[in-house]
């Protein structure tokens, strides 16, 4: 009997092998259909992966919009400093060519200006409490600059040196409000006319060139110049354009506005006039004419 039972397993193992076989060789081929029992497992497990895939992709791409958003929100950061840096490099760009275009106008000044040496400077400081009185230079008593030296830009006169240390020079300028901030002056035509540069009017940005003789013909346009007459400023400085003429309360003079040829504000690069050769008074002429001429320079 148990003989019995051992075959009955043994064929039962066997049976088994070869409808496995079978099933897999009816698997293997070719058909146009696959069994029903194919199709409920696969139906199953296509289910199963719509289920579960759903959920994992719609995570995966939740993690994936967050680390696209971080993306963007790096890129615009970086965008940001470089728009930043493109303000900046602009900016520069401009400096650069203003700078450029005003040195340019220096050294072509520098050509004609037989009669004095220029000594090229820097504007380092501009008090805003007096923005249109003084400022700071980067040329002092080492560079050979002196007190009441005239200073001028590419396009006119703007002041003086009123004092000097080892490396830097305070500039009063033509605009400061002091009685003895005075330049002798001539205002250029057929026959030239001479006054004196005293006083400026903030609010119509003019100068006024005082003493003009009452006869004077003097016309809207005509140049005022340096005079040279004080011996320290070089003859032939531009300072402006008349604008305006009025006749003075008691009819003995004329004033004469004059529209200033350089500008008394942002002033970066400019020039001290050393002279080659000043003007030899006797002492007590020299002090005489200083003092009227050129108000103490």
């Amino acid at each position: 009997m148990p003989q019995f039972f051992t075959n009955k397993r043994l064929i039962i193992l066997l049976g088994s092998i070869i409808v496995l076989v079978a099933l897999i060789g009816f698997s293997l081929r070719d058909r146009e259909n696959i069994s029903w029992p194919e199709q409920f497992v696969k139906d199953i497990v296509g289910l199963g992966q719509a289920v579960v895939s759903k959920p994992a992709n719609a995570v995966a791409g939740f993690f994936n919009d967050i680390e696209n958003l971080r993306n963007t929100y790096e890129e615009n950061e970086k965008l940001k400093a470089h728009l930043d840096e493109v303000a900046q490099l602009e900016s520069d760009v401009a400096r650069l060519e203003q700078d450029n275009k005003e040195l340019r106008k220096i050294i072509d000044k520098k050509e004609s200006l037989a009669d004095y040496e220029p000594v090229q400077a820097t504007v380092i400081a501009q008090n805003p409490e007096r923005w249109f009185d003084v400022i700071t230079i980067d040329k002092g008593s080492a560079s050979g600059i002196q007190p009441n030296m005239a200073v001028i830009t590419a396009e006119g006169l703007v002041g003086k040196v009123k004092d000097t240390s080892k490396f830097t020079s305070t500039v009063q300028l033509l605009s400061a409000h002091d009685p003895r901030n005075r330049v002798s002056a001539v205002i250029q035509g057929d026959k030239n006319i001479y006054g004196v540069i005293e006083g400026y009017d903030k609010e119509k940005g003019m100068l006024r060139m005082t003493k003009i003789p009452y006869d004077s013909k003097v016309k809207k346009g005509m140049a005022v110049t340096t005079s040279g007459k004080g011996g320290v400023f070089p003859k032939g400085l531009v300072i402006g354009k008349v604008k305006k003429l009025v006749p003075d309360e008691f009819g003995l003079t004329q004033t004469a506005l004059i529209e200033p040829a350089a500008k008394f504000h942002d002033l970066e690069h400019v020039m001290v006039a050393k002279r080659g050769m000043t003007t030899v008074l006797p002492e007590k002429q020299e002090r005489q004419q200083v003092v009227v001429e050129e108000g103490n320079l």
